[in-house]
C-alpha cells in the first residue's frame, strides 16, 4: 500500500498516553500528517531500545520530528535507501570534554547526536551555551562546574570550559589556589549559590572533578550534594583521588552524601575509576540502587585513560618508580615518557594518555546492561588527543558487539541512547524526545552498517574518524551522508535544564 501525505498512519501498537508532556509515543503509533514528508529513510533495519521494536521499518520525518515508522510505502521530498542499515537513535554522550568544532565532527562521525560535559561541566553556564549556539553540528549541554565555581570564589577566574583552556589560561589556574583552598563554611556558601545561578542558566545539574580539587573538602561535598538534592538536579562525580581514602573510599564518600541527602548520583567512567575492583564497586552501586538511591554510571571502551598533565591528578608523582612513567604517553606526539620528560611536560602543560587497565576487565565492565557508554572524550581543538574521542561508539558496535559478541546490538543501543537519554530528561524535558526511534521523537537518528562498523581512532592517530556510520542527523538534517560529514550545517541545539 502507497501512503501518501496528508493522511493518517495506521497504528500498530496502542498510543502510550501515560508520557511526560511533549515526549515520544510507542514506536508505532497514530500520527497524522499535516503536510509532505520532508524526508523518507525506507527499508532499514529500524531498533528503538525503549519499545523493544527491532523490524524493517520506513520512517517519515516533519519538520525535525519523526511522523511515522510504519511497513507501508511512504513518500516525501526526499528520500534515502536504508537497505543493509540500522536505523538507531541518534547516540547521547553525557561525558564530552570535546565541546568544540573539531571534536564535535568527529563524535558526528561516530554517531553521536548529543554531546554532553556532565562530569566537569561548565562556569559560568549562560555566557558558555552562548558561545556555542547557531555554531554547533550536534546537540550540546552542560552541568554547572563545581570547580569552575570554586575557582571563581577563591581567584576570581572564568573558567568556562576546563578542558578546552589553551595552555596559558591553564597555567593562569594552576598559578591560582582555586583547587587546593579549602573553604570554610561562608565561602562554600559562596560556592553553592554561583552553582544554584548555573542552574537557573540551564545547567544540567552539577558538575564535580573531586580529584582536580583537592581542597573541597568532605563538607563541602555534602553541603553541595544537599544544594543538588533540593534543586532536584543530579551530581555527576568524578570521584576523589585514590590516595585519598582509596578506591572503596571515594565510592563510598559519593554513596553515602546521596543517601544522606537523597540527591541522584551519577559516577562518571567507572572503568578508569574502579580498575580491577569494579565488579565490587559496581555491587556497591547496585546496592544502593536496592536501597532506593537513583545512582548510575558510565564506561568508555578503551583500557588507557587521560588527563592534563599539570592538574592534580598527578601531584606527588615526582618520586614515583621509573616503571610508572612508562605507562604514561604524550599525546602530542606518542612517546612515553621517562621521569625526565613527565617533569618537563608537567612544567609546559598539555594531555598524557595513561595504560595501564587490563583488557578482560574493562570489556567486563563496558557491557554490564546498567552501565553506560559514554567517551570522556579528549579535546582535538590543539592536536592529537585520545581516541575515545571519535572511535568510542564505533568501537562498542565493531568490536565488543559484532567481533566478540560481548552483549547484543539492542543491549549496545540501550547504552548509548535511551539510558542516558532517561539519566537527563528529569532536568531537560526535551531528552523525553531523545533516543528513541518512535512518532513523535526528535528525528536524531544514526544509520549505521552492522557488519562494517568499527572505530579507526588508535593512540597514535587519535582522530581518525569512525567506519561504517553511514547517515546522521540532527532533528532531521544531515550533519553526516554517505559516510563524510557534512559542511556548513549547525542544527546543534542546547540542551538546558529547566531547574
Amino acid at each position: 500500500m502507497r501512503v501518501p501525505a496528508m493522511i493518517t498512519i495506521l497504528a500498530v501498537a496502542a498510543c502510550q498516553t501515560d508520557r511526560p508532556e511533549g515526549s515520544a509515543g510507542s514506536a508505532e503509533q497514530p500520527a497524522t500528517l499535516a503536510g509532505a514528508l520532508d524526508l523518507v529513510i525506507s527499508g532499514g533495519r529500524v531498533m528503538d531500545p525503549e519499545t523493544g521494536l527491532d523490524a524493517f521499518r520506513n520512517v517519515g520525518v516533519v519538520d525535525g520530528r519523526i511522523a511515522a515508522v510504519t511497513e507501508d510505502v511512504l513518500e516525501g521530498a526526499e528520500s534515502i535507501d536504508a537497505s543493509g542499515l540500522v536505523v538507531a537513535p541518534g547516540f547521547i554522550d553525557l561525558h564530552a570534554h570535546g565541546q568544540d568544532p573539531v571534536s564535535a565532527r568527529l563524535q558526528a562521525a561516530d554517531g553521536v547526536t548529543t554531546a554532553l560535559e556532565m562530569e566537569i561541566g561548565v562556569f559560568p553556564v549562560a555566557k558558555w551555551i552562548a558561545t556555542r549556539e547557531g555554531q554547533a553540528i550536534i546537540n550540546f549541554g552542560a552541568t554547572v562546574s563545581h570547580p569552575g565555581a570554586r575557582v571563581m570564589v577563591v581567584d576570581g577566574i572564568s573558567t568556562m570550559h576546563w578542558p578546552t583552556l589553551t595552555e596559558e589560561e591553564s597555567a593562569r589556574l594552576d598559578a591560582g589556589m582555586g583547587v587546593y583552598a579549602e573553604l570554610d563554611e561562608d565561602r562554600i556558601a559562596e560556592v553553592i549559590e554561583l552553582l544554584e545561578q548555573g542552574l537557573t542558566e540551564g545547567g544540567l545539574g552539577i558538575g564535580f572533578g573531586i580529584t582536580y580539587t583537592p581542597g573541597a573538602s568532605r563538607l563541602e561535598i555534602l553541603r553541595t550534594f544537599e544544594m543538588a538534592a533540593a534543586r532536584g538536579v543530579p551530581a555527576y562525580v568524578h570521584l576523589r583521588g585514590r590516595d585519598s581514602g582509596g578506591t572503596l573510599g571515594a565510592f563510598q564518600e559519593v554513596i553515602a552524601d546521596a543517601a544522606i541527602t537523597g540527591a541522584s548520583l551519577h559516577i562518571v567512567h567507572m572503568n578508569s575509576s574502579s580498575g580491577e575492583l569494579a565488579p565490587i564497586t559496581l555491587g556497591m552501586m547496585r546496592g544502593a540502587r536496592e536501597q532506593g538511591l537513583d545512582i548510575t554510571t558510565e564506561a568508555y571502551p578503551y583500557t588507557a585513560g587521560s588527563t592534563r598533565i599539570e592538574s592534580a591528578a598527578y601531584d606527588g608523582w615526582e618520586d614515583n618508580p621509573n616503571a610508572d612513567y612508562g605507562r604514561l604517553q604524550w599525546a602530542a606526539t606518542g612517546e612515553r615518557l621517562t621521569a625526565e620528560t613527565f617533569r618537563q611536560y608537567r612544567a609546559t602543560g598539555g594531555w598524557v594518555i595513561a595504560h595501564g587497565r587490563t583488557e578482560e576487565m574493562n570489556e567486563w565492565v563496558t557491557v554490564q546492561p546498567d552501565v553506560m557508554v559514554a567517551s570522556d572524550g579528549i579535546p582535538f581543538l590543539y592536536g592529537p588527543a585520545h581516541p575515545r574521542g571519535a572511535g568510542t561508539y564505533a568501537r562498542v558496535l565493531g568490536r565488543y558487539v559484532r567481533e566478540r559478541g560481548a552483549l547484543s546490538l539492542m543491549d549496545a543501543l540501550s547504552k548509548m541512547t535511551i539510558q542516558p537519554a532517561r539519566r537527563v530528561e528529569d532536568t531537560a524535558p526535551v531528552m523525553a524526545r531523545k533516543g528513541r526511534v518512535q512518532v513523535g521523537a526528535d528525528a536524531d537518528l544514526t544509520l549505521f552498517d552492522p557488519e562494517t562498523v568499527i572505530d579507526r581512532s588508535t593512540y597514535a592517530d587519535g582522530d581518525e574518524p569512525s567506519a561504517g556510520i553511514i547517515h546522521v542527523m540532527v532533528e532531521g538534517q544531515f550533519v553526516v551522508r554517505d559516510g563524510e560529514v557534512v559542511d556548513g550545517v549547525f542544527p546543534g541545539k542546547a540542551i538546558r535544564g529547566t531547574r
